[in-house]
């Protein structure tokens, strides 16, 4: 399966959560896309590197067969959270994996997604061809 991982990657954190998950779906024996690896022409000006980006995101969405989506509850970025919702309106499955339990959740992210689980291990042992959908039951807030 073609798979687009959708993450915020501007810690330490996120970066080393983001390439377990790679990791973890590659040795599954799907092709992964990354948006922290595309490539950018460097002679690009701001907006035309804005627009390369955003380009091969969105393109990248339109080709994979499901998004698997690094969720930090409501600190998560605006970016990753378009991600979501653009997948869903493509009905693309989005399989939301919690990184921090502790935080409070929003409802468009959860109610949005085909599965949420718990941790990244558990994409050890989720079948992707194979999908089980099944609600969110944590902690939601309605903000």
């Amino acid at each position: 399966m073609k798979i687009y991982l959708s993450s915020p990657f501007f810690n330490d954190n996120e970066i080393k959560n983001m390439r377990k998950t790679q990791d973890i779906l590659e040795k599954n024996g799907h092709k992964v896309f990354v948006p922290m690896d595309i490539q950018i022409p460097e002679n690009l000006d701001e907006i035309e590197r804005a627009k390369n980006i955003f380009y091969q995101d969105k393109v990248g969405i339109d080709e994979c067969d499901a998004v698997v989506l690094l969720y930090y509850g409501i600190y998560s970025d605006s970016g990753t959270a378009w991600e979501c919702g653009y997948a869903y309106a493509k009905n693309k499955p989005v399989i939301v994996v919690h990184c921090q339990n502790k935080e409070p959740n929003n409802l468009m992210i959860t109610m949005g997604s085909f599965v949420n689980l718990p941790d990244i291990e558990a994409l050890k042992t989720y079948d992707l061809h194979n999908p089980k959908q099944s609600m969110f039951y944590g902690h939601t807030t309605l903000s």
